[in-house]
């Protein structure tokens, strides 16, 4: 390896040394929301992917895998379907009647309109 290359690995969040601990809490304080935009999807030969951030250490250049839950296609044509698996929705099969929101003022902003 030349002097000035850095070595390249993928190592898997879970797993990460102190010293790449620390590089990654620098470069992402607030933790998993901070590093979305940077998340890239790597396809594997095998077909299956996998999302990483890339952090620099003095030593190497490390690609972190991050677990993320994808929609699968199944899932979203449930979905458009209406048929997402809750059942239990809390208002037993009744609809809120949106159509006349005035059954939920009180009468005082009338009063107040009035004056």
């Amino acid at each position: 390896m030349a002097p000035n290359q850095k070595k390249r690995a993928v190592c898997s969040y879970e797993n990460m040394s102190e010293e790449l601990a620390a590089a990654f809490a620098e470069k992402y304080p607030k933790g998993y929301s901070d590093y979305f935009p940077d998340l890239v999807k790597y396809d594997k030969p095998d077909g299956t992917n996998f999302y990483a951030v890339t952090i620099e250490i003095p030593s190497a250049i490390y690609l972190v895998k991050i677990k993320v839950k994808t929609d699968d296609a199944e899932d979203i044509e449930r979905w458009l379907d209406g048929d997402d698996g809750d059942d239990n929705d809390g208002n037993d099969g009744e609809t809120i009647p949106d159509d006349n929101i005035s059954q939920y003022s009180n009468g005082d902003d009338d009063a107040a309109d009035a004056e």
